[in-house]
């Protein structure tokens, strides 16, 4: 969902079906950008785990240099050692405060390349949380992305920053208390079914926003026929509800 609203923000308007569909099975529709998918689905991966951007830059961004350089370009890391010297003297600030930073310097010290700014966001998104305690990024676009807007003096951007971040954390933290909530009602409501299929169908929509069958089948292992047949029930049962409204690609997402 935070890589979904971070590609509005940037301008690839990546919905999180779309973005879904092709994280799960790589599948994209004939009118799609397999490129910016692939950007996004970029984002997906690094605000669930890989190395950080402080620890090793390079890999964080999945490349040794971007684009093709010509023999007068300067190497990559020649490039990012200007932004990397900077946050290395930034280490006494908070992490939200030194993530801030870090946003706004990433254009200025020649990074990024294509969407310069999703890159920027969630490279933000893991300095934020780097202290660990469970997290792995900070939300900065569920809800809106005020936060991310350039302009005015540092003391405007820094306090836009956490203005954003709050509102997203609180989207995230409701959407998390609905799952939960929905999690618990459904295993209630679920006790009658047997066999490995319901749990296991249960767990994958509790883990993506929008889930099709396919996705459904490739996630849990179950046949075509076993989840339809529970997908069926629990839309019957008022626990999930089909969203696109089409015969086929449907998908369905939970019913709080």
């Amino acid at each position: 969902m935070e890589a979904a609203d971070l590609s509005w923000h940037t301008g690839d308007r990546i919905s999180q079906d779309r973005l879904a569909l092709w994280i799960s099975l790589r599948l994209s529709g004939v009118q799609d950008d397999t490129a910016a998918l692939a950007r996004v689905g970029w984002a997906v991966r690094r605000l669930t785990g890989g190395p950080g951007p402080e620890q090793d830059l390079a890999a964080f961004l999945d490349r040794r240099d971007p684009g093709n350089l010509s023999d007068e370009s300067e190497p990559f890391m020649d490039r990012a050692s200007g932004w990397l010297d900077l946050m290395g003297q930034a280490t006494d600030l908070h992490p939200i405060t030194r993530a801030a930073m870090g946003f706004h310097l990433w254009s200025l010290a020649g990074l990024g390349q294509h969407r310069d700014r999703m890159e920027a966001a969630v490279a933000a998104a893991r300095i934020a949380a780097s202290e660990g305690r469970g997290a792995v990024f900070a939300p900065l676009a569920m809800g809106g992305a005020g936060g991310l807007r350039a302009g005015g003096s540092p003391f405007e951007r820094l306090a836009r920053w956490l203005e954003g971040m709050e509102a997203a954390c609180l989207t995230a933290m409701r959407q998390l208390d609905d799952i939960e909530a929905w999690s618990a009602r459904a295993v209630a409501a679920m006790t009658p079914l047997s066999g490995r299929t319901p749990p296991a169908l249960r767990a994958v929509l509790t883990e993506w926003p929008l889930v099709s069958a396919p996705m459904a089948e490739a996630q849990t292992g179950a046949s075509r026929a076993a989840v339809q047949r529970n997908l069926a029930w629990m839309e019957a049962y008022g626990l999930i509800s089909e969203v696109t409204g089409q015969g086929r690609y449907r998908m369905w997402r939970v019913a709080n």
